[in-house]
């Protein structure tokens, strides 16, 4: 390819930008106004019509006059002129305090919004130092210091700024990074910074633009303050500080002086703010229209969080065995650092995914199942831990892997689909570039390659015209075809397992059954190990080998699919199997489960579900359940487990 045809794309964009701007008087008018006094400042050499410092006493404070077009000071130099020259420090002194704020103050905030941990509380406590700190006090310390240095003062002024733009973009970056895009880009296997950079900088460069062309305000405002009181740039050297101070003392003699002068100021600053403003609201109705947390470090506990009683062994011996194991979860409980002291999230939970195998999780929301998923792809929310038990991936125990060692790990071995699919999808750019984004990650390919490779992705998940679709972006798709968009994202690198939570649940029954066909159909041709998070049975039922049932933090039961929808032993699956709606008979009322999944921290010292289950006897409540073996391919945490239970209506 030639260097003029890589270079169209550039063309056309900046054209369809200029398009777009020239379209906006609230952004035209403005840009126009700064870009004619730049051009009027840096240019004053050539454009102005005086020398500044060229006098004529005899047109001492006159007012405009074709000579003089914006009249003359008191020494009968041309304001014109003086202006002109004295915009090039101005912007310049301008430049240096907002370049300064921009780049230490975005890289910090989006960097500790996304990772948080020690950093983010180190950097913050910092900023409250430095904001405490009485600016004008340091400035005229470092005027005195450095022989009234206009450079010198910006760097200050620069410096002052960073913490207040850095708790801008951080709370920014906070917000956009619970995205459900931002957490598949990561199990992608992107790395912070580049997360950062590709999907959280675009959705705040608005408010970035806001709060700096707020911050040139300001400058503006300072630097002139500077000159007017004498400190900054000295005269006879032209200044619009150094000019408001002249026009202060004559205002006696003319009034005039100070319109052109102080109309500079504000409507500079004005055309600052107003360019902002509509580059914010370019940039948001963009976005709309186009439609943090670090991963938690597995820490081994002493012992649990919360011991009411004695913890029985861990279950994992006792759970179906799976062919070839790509994961194994064994004994791991979830604990989270609350105002009311640590609180397990999941207890004791032990799973096993074989090669080319589906297990899938089931139950109501709230009893664990994507808290599972997230223990297992690393990225458990800020706070919560794995207090004990371990995970292994592929025969590698992960609980101390590094944010590094996680982003190696994600994407290429194990990888994400979330049950959200048009908020999977960064909206800001088209499907090529996020396919092409994933490809790359994982395989040092060409854009062509990459292509290419996008293109085979989407046929894989079986999207018709995988051109076309290549060129669109999420918002311009169907929820069934993001959804598969989704699937390719998470296949770009190969991974041996795949964690689907909840992949169906924001489709129509008819898209639901073509996407669990598709990852069937996509796990029998790649051998895949596929995890299955769901509350929806037929999903269950058509998807998976092995079913295990979650209540309140707990695996209540497990074995094969067809065997525990068949014959459940445990009461909570036999009353959750009921109360499938699909199974309901035509005109009587859906059976229910009484009562509600107890929240963390307010588990029962026994069998979790005993306060809903109309066969408890005194033995639920009395210590730990334990796993049993009632069958030769079931388990089940019920007393009991193996005899005759039979379900109240």
């Amino acid at each position: 390819m030639s260097a003029q045809e890589t270079s169209m794309p550039d063309v056309s964009v900046l054209r369809r930008v200029l398009r777009r701007v020239l379209r906006r008087p609230r952004i035209a008018i403005p840009a126009v106004i700064l870009v004619l006094e730049l051009i009027a400042s840096f240019g004053a050499r050539w454009l102005a019509p005086y020398p500044p410092q060229q006098a004529d006493f005899t047109a001492a404070l006159a007012g405009p006059s074709a000579k003089h077009l914006l009249g003359t000071d008191r020494l009968g130099r041309d304001v014109l002129s003086r202006l002109m020259y004295g915009g090039a420090d101005t912007f310049r002194e301008i430049a240096i305090a907002v370049v300064i704020t921009l780049v230490i103050a975005v890289p910090l905030g989006l960097v500790i919004g996304l990772r948080r941990g020690p950093l983010d509380a180190v950097l913050m406590r910092t900023a409250d130092v430095v904001m405490s700190i009485p600016g004008i006090i340091l400035l005229l310390i470092v005027l005195a210091l450095f022989a009234q240095s206009m450079t010198a003062a910006m760097v200050v002024i620069g410096l002052l700024s960073v913490p207040g733009m850095m708790r801008v973009v951080r709370s920014a970056t906070l917000t956009v990074g619970r995205e459900t895009y931002v957490a598949a880009a990561r199990v992608s296997g992107l790395g912070t910074w580049r997360v950062a950079r590709r999907h959280v900088l675009p959705r705040i460069t608005g408010l970035i633009l806001v709060n700096a062309a707020l911050a040139c305000v300001g400058t503006l405002l300072i630097a002139s303050g500077i000159n007017a009181i004498g400190l900054g740039v000295k005269p006879p050297a032209p200044s619009w500080g150094g000019m408001m101070a002249d026009a202060s003392q004559t205002l006696n003699e003319s009034v005039w002086l100070a319109v052109p002068t102080g109309g500079l100021i504000a409507v500079t600053a004005a055309a600052l703010i107003v360019l902002g403003d509509g580059l914010r609201d370019m940039l948001a109705e963009r976005w709309s229209g186009a439609s943090v947390a670090v991963p938690a470090r597995r820490r081994r506990a002493s012992g649990p969080a919360v011991a009411a009683a004695a913890v029985p062994e861990s279950d994992d011996a006792r759970l179906p065995a799976e062919p070839n194991p790509v994961v194994r979860l064994t004994g791991v409980t979830v604990t989270a650092d609350t105002a009311a002291g640590a609180v397990d999230l999941i207890s004791d939970v032990s799973l096993t995914v074989g090669q080319g195998r589906t297990v899938g999780l089931v139950g109501e929301s709230g009893c664990g199942k994507s808290m599972t998923g997230l223990a297992l792809l690393g990225l458990l929310p800020n706070g919560a831990r794995v207090s004990s038990g371990t995970v292994e991936i592929d025969g590698v125990d992960v609980g101390s892997f590094d944010a590094a060692q996680w982003r190696a790990l994600r994407g290429g071995t194990i990888a994400f689909v979330s049950q959200e699919p048009m908020v999977a999808l960064d909206p800001l750019f088209t499907i090529g570039h996020l396919l092409r984004e994933a490809v790359r990650t994982h395989e040092k390919l060409s854009r062509k390659q990459a292509t290419l490779r996008a293109r085979e992705l989407l046929t894989q998940v079986q999207i018709p015209d995988p051109d076309r679709v290549l060129k669109l972006h999420p918002s311009q798709i169907s929820g069934g075809m993001a959804q598969r968009v989704s699937i390719a994202v998470a296949l770009a690198g190969r991974p041996r397992i795949l964690v689907a939570d909840e992949p169906t649940t924001a489709l129509d029954v008819t898209v639901q059954r073509e996407i669990v066909q598709l990852l069937r159909t996509i796990q029998r041709d790649t051998g895949m190990a596929l995890l299955m998070i769901s509350h929806d049975w037929d999903v269950i039922a058509e998807a998976c080998d092995t079913a295990l049932v979650m209540y309140a933090g707990q695996v209540v039961e497990a074995g094969p699919t067809d065997r525990v929808m068949t014959a459940p032993v445990h009461p909570y699956t036999r009353r959750l199997l009921a109360a499938n709606p699909r199974l309901a008979a035509v005109g009587e009322p859906i059976p229910t489960i009484p009562g509600t999944v107890p929240s963390p921290g307010q588990w029962p010292v026994g069998c979790h579900f005993a306060d809903r289950c109309p066969d408890r006897v005194d033995r639920c409540t009395q210590a730990p359940i334990a796993l049993t073996q009632p069958g030769d391919d079931v388990v089940a945490r019920c007393v009991l487990a193996g005899e005759e239970l039979e379900v109240s209506s």
